[in-house]
């Protein structure tokens, strides 16, 4: 990956070869590692770490620390071109799932985890910046909603391959993460030397950047970062601490999460598109708040696993929406801003990310119906923060408090 190319160079090559196409294939890989890590998580931590909701909870907030110091991306960038690092950081994903079975106690399960996690997080960071350099703001929800889909797609083959493998080869959770971490792994390195570099119109600026204007922005990352842990962590751990949910029936549930977003990935993008932004925002954090009102039903009434299971497939729809955050900034935003705003988004997003996993798993432990309550009302706040984002966002205008026209940017 010498050549340097841009956009309007890139348009020549081959589809494949074109910055979709590395988007397309990055989307593709980076699931193969980390959702059957996620898959696979709360088994292996219960049947052979011993794991409850304490140290389930210590776990998501130190995979949450890189996270948080997303914003050092900022000072790496200083070094490493984007497309780089988002390579390299599919590599480390890979190779640290790739050993998570290898060291199955406290201490060896918190230290992969952090380093896949800073694999994780700094791909996420960069990836967004590229998509959102890359892609013009006509094409971009659509082309959000397909890679929503194709990585829907990857997860989708391999807790195929778990369903139907696990018990009939009698898989390992070793063998298993080797062979997803290691693909993850591979196809990173191969893109390295499939695709040249990719300049994008605008230079991105080098420094930490904050701006008053984008105040609603941060906002409502800061609600998205903390509302995601309680169905990242707990959701699905409900699934097996309560309903006792053996590796097959967890992966079964999750294939039929990538199904529903496979097909429903494009339709997002292309709602957002002719709804926009505000109506696609406020449609999810209303469906968020049933969501977790009904998940806090399922301790209050005694609901059954049919019920868990449908409850958990439509969080996941509502998650994957998260794509109107991405095309809301980038209609607001000034072009050179997009990379060290994506750092310092991502930070703001894991700011409660750190503490609210450990601290809630002591709340679950004495109460996990208040964990969805709790949920309930950050998906509320979320639901009034969306209200003051304007039907046509734009720079000087990216909230309905700053009048009824876009204003100069000052």
């Amino acid at each position: 990956m010498t050549r340097k190319m841009t956009l309007d160079e890139a348009a020549t090559l081959p589809r494949w070869r074109r910055p979709e196409g590395l988007l397309v294939l990055m989307a593709a890989a980076m699931p193969l590692a980390f959702s059957t890590w996620s898959a696979l998580l709360n088994n292996f931590v219960i049947e052979v770490a011993g794991f409850t909701g304490v140290e389930i909870g210590w776990l998501h907030s130190v995979r949450e620390i890189p996270g948080f110091l997303a914003i050092g991306v900022i000072f790496v960038l200083l070094f490493v071109r984007e497309q780089v690092l988002a390579l390299s950081s599919l590599i480390l994903l890979g190779i640290a799932s790739a050993l998570t079975a290898q060291f199955p106690s406290l201490g060896g399960i918190l230290f992969l985890t952090l380093l896949s996690s800073i694999g994780f997080h700094y791909y996420e960071t960069v990836n967004q910046s590229l998509q959102l350099q890359w892609l013009s703001k006509e094409r971009a929800p659509k082309v959000l909603g397909w890679l929503v889909a194709i990585g829907s797609g990857a997860s989708l083959v391999a807790y195929l391959a778990l369903v139907a493998l696990w018990d009939s080869l009698g898989l390992s959770y070793n063998s298993v993460y080797l062979i997803s971490g290691g693909l993850t792994a591979l196809i990173a390195i191969a893109a390295f030397f499939l695709y040249p570099q990719f300049e994008a119109p605008v230079a991105q600026r080098k420094s930490m950047v904050l701006r008053r204007r984008y105040w609603l922005y941060y906002a409502m990352q800061f609600m998205a970062g903390a509302r995601r842990q309680i169905f990242i962590v707990f959701a699905a751990f409900m699934m097996v601490e309560r309903f006792g949910m053996d590796v097959h029936e967890v992966t079964a549930l999750f294939i039929i999460n990538y199904i529903a977003n496979m097909a429903a990935g494009p339709f997002i993008g292309g709602w957002i598109g002719k709804f926009g932004d505000r109506n696609m925002m406020i449609a999810q954090y209303a469906g968020l708040l049933c969501v977790f009102l009904a998940y806090g039903g399922i301790y209050a009434f005694g609901w059954g696993v049919v019920v868990a299971s449908i409850l958990y497939v439509l969080d996941h729809l509502f998650f994957s929406m998260n794509i109107t955050l991405k095309t809301y900034f980038q209609k607001i935003a000034d072009p050179a801003d997009i990379a060290p705003t994506a750092a310092v988004a991502f930070t703001i997003n894991h700011i409660a990310a750190v503490f609210l996993p450990a601290a809630l798993g002591y709340l679950w432990v004495a109460s996990p119906g208040s964990v969805f309550l709790l949920a309930a009302g950050m998906a509320s706040v979320s639901l009034g923060l969306a209200c003051l984002v304007p039907r046509e966002p734009a720079p000087g205008y990216e909230t309905i408090l700053g009048g009824a026209r876009p204003q100069p940017i000052g």
